[in-house]
């Protein structure tokens, strides 16, 4: 385990270069006039703050599912994702360790997004804190919501980290980064997931039992 943890440290790491070199790539570009960023909250308006973020989640979660099930092709998993999955079941360290490509990739959103939707730098501190933060909570291996929240509509359709602690142990399924959308209209969520999910939480058995 602490091999595999100091692995995952050294892969995040590496994803933390990559990822401070695109944010200096926005820098640069919004010096240049060329991105959509902007700064006075008075131009579009405090309501479009949150409809900004709430798009570029919704973008950057469809952008995810479908690299993330790119990722896992067979002739590109070794070398573009399987460092995500080197240490088997989950740790919070695990939520960044991504191979060199793949952290690349991961951060080109970022650079793209800019360009297509525009957002006030608070908007965009605002996602890439929400990603960290739902990327290590995913991560955690353990459910923390609870059964109730599991079982209303909302919760239904928010990846938490039962849903994506499955994708580590049985990798066709669960894509998504923040959504259940895009899993449940492909056909990548496992049949039943909800009910199992309110067992293991109410239960508190372990999540092999249920659905392996």
């Amino acid at each position: 385990m602490i091999q595999s943890i100091l692995k995952d440290i050294e892969l995040s790491v590496l994803s933390a270069v990559v990822f401070a070199v695109c944010a200096a790539l926005i820098l640069c570009e919004y010096d240049l006039g060329v991105t959509l960023l902007y700064t006075d909250w008075r131009e579009y308006g405090l309501w479009y703050l949150g409809v900004s973020f709430i798009l570029v989640l919704i973008l950057q979660d469809t952008y995810f599912y479908f690299i993330h099930r790119m990722f896992h092709h067979p002739s590109l998993f070794k070398w573009m994702h399987y460092g995500h999955h080197r240490s088997g079941d989950s740790t919070p360290w695990t939520s960044f360790a991504f191979d060199f490509p793949e952290a690349i990739i991961q951060a080109l959103f970022f650079v793209g997004v800019v360009f297509i939707v525009p957002l006030h730098f608070i908007t965009l501190v605002a996602v890439l804190v929400t990603m960290t933060v739902w990327a290590v909570l995913n991560h955690l291996g353990f459910e923390v919501f609870s059964s109730s929240f599991k079982s209303h509509w909302f919760g239904k359709w928010l990846i938490g980290p039962m849903h994506h602690s499955i994708h580590h142990r049985k990798y066709t399924v669960h894509y998504g980064l923040y959504f259940t959308f895009w899993d449940k209209l492909f056909g990548t969520q496992i049949p039943d997931y909800e009910d199992i999910a309110e067992s293991v939480i109410t239960n508190t058995t372990g999540i092999e039992n249920e659905i392996f």
